[in-house]
């Protein structure tokens, strides 16, 4: 069986994993932070990051003074050409996903045609307007914007092989739907345990979904998805699932 360890963004060794996951999650090098922006106010915005907190401990302050923490650089501009998916308060008070629907034009969960959305790429615009011009807490951060995610990811649940990873779109979706604290130095930092569970969920789902698409490589895919989110993958895990193939008709 293959050692466990995921990656992480701090500069302090890792070496908590979950037991019960630990035969699947392969030793990995030091990833790069991922950086992405929540505009946390009309006039200013910020950029953050994941990390991956080892000690488990949610006691941070926003601007804690950790030593040795690199701050990330900005994230990239979107992906020329994405599905753009725009929402604001209404939509998301009324779990309304027609904006999605719209802008993709995946009507249900069986029209989606992964090979299409891949190349193109998926992400959103959130126009959100606070009741208090002075709360400063990021997007991730409010109630009904995290369940209006819940709701789409429950419908799409293949969803994060489709972001647009390289603008930050899949950190910031799993921040939607994980646990997490904000810090300024640290960026988005995950409950570890629930990143952990979270990605495994999405391992099992994405593979088995390229594979019923006939999409090329789906572990080399999954693979990559988990690695943006600072985990390596073993082929054990797959070679179980292949093994115990369940039909999704």
């Amino acid at each position: 069986m293959a050692s466990t360890r995921p990656l992480h963004t701090l500069s302090s060794t890792l070496k908590q994993t979950i037991p019960s996951l630990v035969p699947f999650i392969i030793n990995s090098h030091k990833s790069n932070s991922i950086s992405f922006t929540f505009p946390s106010s009309s006039l200013r915005q910020v950029a953050t990051f994941v990390s991956f907190n080892p000690s488990g401990n949610f006691d941070l302050s926003l601007y804690d003074d950790q030593e040795n923490i690199e701050v990330a650089p900005p994230p990239m501009p979107p992906s020329e050409g994405r599905y753009e998916v725009v929402i604001d308060n209404g939509i998301i008070q009324h779990l309304d996903l027609s904006p999605f629907q719209n802008a993709t034009g995946i009507s249900s969960p069986l029209s989606a045609k992964p090979k299409e959305f891949m190349e193109r790429t998926i992400g959103f615009t959130i126009n959100y307007k606070r009741e208090d011009k002075y709360d400063l807490r990021e997007l991730s951060e409010f109630p009904d914007i995290r369940l209006w995610f819940v709701r789409l990811d429950a419908t799409y649940p293949w969803l994060p092989i489709l972001l647009d990873w390289r603008a930050g779109e899949l950190a910031r979706y799993a921040a939607m739907l994980v646990p997490h604290q904000m810090s300024m130095k640290m960026g988005v930092v995950f409950n570890p345990e629930a990143l952990e569970l979270f990605v495994m969920n999405k391992v099992f789902v994405v593979y088995s979904w390229l594979k019923q698409n006939e999409i090329p490589m789906p572990r080399l895919k999954t693979k990559d998805m988990a690695r943006m989110l600072g985990f390596g993958i073993g082929d054990e895990l797959f070679d179980l699932i292949d093994k115990n193939h369940i039909d999704p008709s």
